[in-house]
């Protein structure tokens, strides 16, 4: 396999030995708890496994022996940190009951196939004997996606498919390659590198996260300027089903019919398990060019961004944070320091050109060959002059490139000290960003103010543009507020009620990439119409006629 999972952690993010950047830092929560209106930040730590409520295996003994038979003894896992492991996914919710030692929907065991003919065994035995299965990648869904709900079976499993790691054909000529879905991203793109080649697929899950899970999930890396949407790369796909194998072979176009793929990518496993794909590439970068900007306030900077795409100027991120994120992330930076004769200059400067509290930080990405590259940045750079933008160099860009998959690794301390930290996005045209940018933050800020722990106290919301089109872009919002202990499931239903209703309420996408699972369930129905979810139901019938796979995701 390739990443040793007993090395990771079971109830939170990336590795156990990442050193925690903030311990020993209380000037850092000092002023935390400043930002929120708390007197001070409690410590709320996680529960061990040995002290976690695990119930015990429900699969009979004989299924047990038909899986061994399938993949092999060492191929069906039944230990505590197995299950514990696979019991849920990474989203706020998961980790609230994670932490918490609830592992109440840990499955019954864990199976690792190596082909494609296992895990069509392994779903037909599923289907023929009401076993309840949960596909598994990397197992970082933020949405609830790979939650071990069983529904009315009597038994779970999850298939994991990180033993399915293989790039089977690297074509150079027509730029595609064909890989098992369980490979991980850093793997994935070494291969590929080798040849002169990338997907550029890089989400901030992307050390920890597979192929088959950015295809589930609909997902876009954060260079998908450049290098499109899973929609976009993939080319082929083999979905594994109770019913049999869906193989929508490889065409650079067809017109027969409607595209099968599109019903693949998104899916979330309700159909299937997609075991293997075929992506189309690109050459490496020759050149990149990442560089900063700052802006007098997030109009200014949404309208660079829009000029840039619409024009048809060649990016690979264009990603606006607004006045608050800006201002957050700078001040945590600097959290617990003196502020010294150069801060107070440099801040003297910028409040005198107009850069004051509304200013809002853009980082322009730019990778190709060196001319399209040199040339781009320039246009940028215009674009930006244009708009009154003060230009900051490639040192900023440079080190938000190198820390890119950092910000998970903040959830757990700050979990820690009695904080909730959770994420949403959504996307929608140009002309609706505005009024639903401020309605999204209005309703997080009011929930947050509601539910929280003491008078007075309340949250942070920060958000950025992350994704951008001709016709609109996403806006991806990070939320940080005291948590009610004892209350924490109702505090974040709350919330994220809130938000979510202002979504669908202001012409946004419940989700933008990162998928449905059981948080986003409720607006589903809403965004897709009943028909809409109909076609659905009628699809997962004729793949899955008994439902096993994945039950309560994805469809209401």
């Amino acid at each position: 396999m390739a990443i040793e999972r007993n090395k990771l952690r079971w109830n939170g993010w990336g590795w156990t030995a990442h050193k925690d950047a903030l311990a020993g830092r209380e000037e850092v929560w000092a002023w935390l708890a400043q930002e929120l209106g708390m007197p001070s930040l409690l410590a709320t730590p996680a529960r061990k496994l040995e002290d976690a409520n695990l119930p015990r295996p429900q699969l009979a003994p004989d299924l047990r022996a038909r899986l061994v038979a399938i993949v092999g003894p060492e191929g069906v896992r039944d230990e505590p940190y197995e299950r514990a492991f696979h019991a849920l996914g990474r989203s706020y919710h998961d980790l609230l009951r994670l932490r918490a030692g609830d592992l109440a929907q840990a499955p019954d065991a864990v199976v690792y196939p190596r082909a494609t003919e296992e895990v069509l065994a392994l779903l037909s035995l599923a289907s023929q004997r009401d076993i309840a299965v949960v596909p598994y990648g990397g197992g970082t869904s933020v949405v609830g996606g790979v939650s071990g709900n069983r529904g009315a079976f009597p038994a779970l499993i999850t298939i994991d498919l990180s033993a399915m790691d293989r790039v089977a054909e690297i074509d150079t000529l027509s730029r595609t390659a064909a890989a098992q879905a369980g490979i991980y991203g850093p793997a994935l793109e070494a291969a590929l590198a080798a040849k002169g080649l990338t997907l550029g697929h890089f989400p901030q899950s992307f050390e920890f996260s597979t192929l088959g899970g950015w295809i589930a999930h609909r997902g876009a890396g954060q260079g998908s300027n450049a290098y499109g949407r899973a929609e976009d790369w993939l080319a082929g796909a083999k979905l594994a089903t109770p019913r049999g194998l869906l193989d929508t072979q490889t065409f650079p176009a067809s017109a027969a019919g409607p595209d099968l793929l599109s019903l693949i990518a998104g899916s979330e496993g309700i159909f299937g398990i997609v075991t293997e794909a075929t992506l189309r590439l690109h050459a490496a970068p020759a050149a990149s060019d990442y560089r900063a900007y700052l802006f007098r306030d997030f109009a200014s900077g949404a309208a660079a961004i829009r000029s840039a795409v619409q024009e048809g100027m060649p990016s690979t991120m264009l990603r606006l944070s607004d006045a608050d994120e800006t201002r957050f992330y700078r001040a945590f930076a600097r959290a617990g320091q003196s502020a010294t004769l150069k801060s107070r200059l440099e801040q003297a400067y910028l409040d005198a050109r107009g850069f004051g509290r509304q200013a809002c930080a853009l980082i322009a990405g730019i990778e190709g060959e060196k001319p399209v590259v040199a040339s781009a940045a320039s246009y940028f750079a215009q674009i930006a002059r244009k708009l009154g933008a003060l230009p900051l160099g490639r040192g900023q860009g440079g080190r938000w490139l190198a820390g890119r998959y950092h910000g998970p690794y903040l959830r757990d301390p700050m979990m820690d000290r009695g904080l909730g930290v959770d994420t949403l996005e959504t996307a929608t045209s140009w002309s609706k960003l505005d009024a639903l940018y401020a309605a999204v933050r209005a309703a997080l800020d009011a929930a947050m103010r509601e539910t929280a722990p003491r008078p007075g106290a309340h949250g942070v919301v920060l958000c950025h543009i992350s994704h951008s089109y001709s016709d609109g872009a996403s806006l991806y919002f990070t939320y940080i507020f005291p948590r009610a202990l004892g209350g924490e499931l109702a505090q974040w239903q709350t919330i994220k009620k809130a938000a979510s209703d202002a979504i669908a309420a202001h012409g946004g996408t419940i989700s933008h990439h990162h998928g449905i699972g059981e948080d986003h369930l409720p607006w589903m129905a809403q965004e897709k119409g009943q028909l809409g979810i109909d076609v659905l139901r009628a699809v997962k019938a004729a793949l899955d006629p008994k439902g096993v796979m994945n039950p309560g995701k994805l469809i209401p």
